[in-house]
C-alpha cells in the first residue's frame, strides 16, 4: 500500500479506473502530523471513529451477474492513518469487474484491506467495522437531521473566515453548569490538495458551563475557507472547545455532504460510547 503525503495521492490528478480487486490503491496518510499542530502526541485524548457510508459498490456474482450495496464503514479514531477518500473510490471500483462469490466476502475483503491501511504496518489494536446494505433493505436507511439547538437561528455578524478561530468560544464559569445539544448546518471547510469545498452540519454535545452560543456559531463559520481533512477538522473542533469551554462531557459529530459516492462522518467524544447512528441528512 502507498505512504506519503496528500499531495502525492490521487486526489487531484488524471486517474485510470481499474475494475479488477486491487487493495493496493488505498492510500493511506498518517494522522500525526495534523495531531501534532494541536499538541496531540501518542494517544490522543478521546474516543470516536471517523463513520463512512459508500453508496457505490457493486461487483459480479459468480455468473458474471452485477450485484450491488452500501456499505456502512467505521474508523477506529485510534489508528495510526486515515485513507485518502479518493483512493477509497478507486479502490471501491476495483470491485465492479471482479467475481466474487457472495456479499460476505466483499465485506470480509473491505474490512481486511481498510484495517490493514490504517494501521500500516504496526500491530492491529482495531479493527474496522464494515456492514452491508442489501438492495432489499434500501429503504430502510433513515434521513433525518442533527438533533438538538439550531445556532443558525441566531442573527449575528460574521468576518472570521479563513482559520478556526478559537478566540471566539467563551463559557459561563461562574454559572451553573447545563447539558445541552447545539448544532449548525453552517459548517463548510476545503479539501487541503484540490481546494474543493466540503459541505457539513455539525452537532455538539456537552456537559459543563454554558456554552456562549453566538461565539460558538462565529467559531464554526470560521472553518469556511479553512484547508483540512473533515477528521482533522473535527478534531480541531474538539480539542478548542475542550481547552477553551472547559466542558465535562464533550462530543463532536459532523456529517459531511458526500462526493464521489462516499460521505466521511467523523464523531469524537471524551467519553467512550456507542457511535451515533448512521442516519444521513437531507443535504448528503
Amino acid at each position: 500500500m502507498s505512504f506519503a503525503s496528500p499531495a502525492d495521492s490521487p486526489l487531484g490528478r488524471h486517474t485510470t479506473y481499474a475494475d479488477q480487486y486491487d487493495p493496493s490503491l488505498l492510500f493511506p496518510i498518517p494522522r500525526a502530523p495534523q495531531r501534532a499542530q494541536l499538541g496531540i502526541t501518542g494517544q490522543p485524548g478521546f474516543f470516536g471513529a471517523d463513520l463512512w457510508t459508500a453508496f457505490e459498490l457493486s461487483w459480479l456474482n459468480m455468473r458474471g451477474k452485477p450485484q450491488v450495496a452500501i456499505a456502512h464503514i467505521v474508523v477506529p479514531c485510534e489508528s495510526t492513518h486515515i485513507i485518502e477518500s479518493k483512493s477509497f473510490k478507486l479502490y471501491l471500483g476495483s470491485f465492479s469487474g471482479t467475481r466474487i462469490a457472495d456479499p460476505d466476502e466483499v465485506r470480509r475483503r473491505l474490512q481486511a484491506d481498510v484495517s490493514a491501511a490504517l494501521w500500516q504496518g504496526g500491530p492491529l489494536q482495531a479493527s474496522a467495522g464494515v456492514r452491508l446494505i442489501a438492495p432489499d433493505d434500501f429503504d430502510r436507511e433513515a434521513v433525518g437531521e442533527l438533533d438538538g439547538l439550531n445556532l443558525d437561528r441566531l442573527d449575528i455578524e460574521c468576518d472570521h473566515y479563513d482559520a478556526p478561530a478559537p478566540e471566539h468560544l467563551s463559557a459561563a464559569f461562574d454559572e451553573q453548569p447545563v447539558e445541552e445539544t447545539l448544532t449548525s448546518r453552517l459548517l463548510k471547510s476545503n479539501c487541503p490538495v484540490t481546494g474543493q469545498p466540503d459541505w457539513g452540519s455539525v452537532q455538539i454535545r456537552y456537559t459543563g458551563p454554558q456554552i456562549d452560543q453566538a461565539g460558538l456559531l462565529r467559531y464554526i463559520v470560521s472553518f469556511r475557507n479553512h484547508s483540512d481533512f473533515h477528521e482533522h477538522c473535527v478534531e480541531r473542533m474538539f480539542t478548542d472547545l475542550w481547552q477553551r469551554c472547559r466542558p465535562f462531557k464533550l462530543s463532536v459529530y459532523a456529517r459531511y455532504t458526500r462526493r464521489g459516492g462516499l460521505d466521511i462522518n467523523p464523531w469524537r467524544t471524551s467519553h467512550p460510547g456507542p457511535a451515533p447512528a448512521p442516519v444521513r441528512t437531507a443535504r448528503q
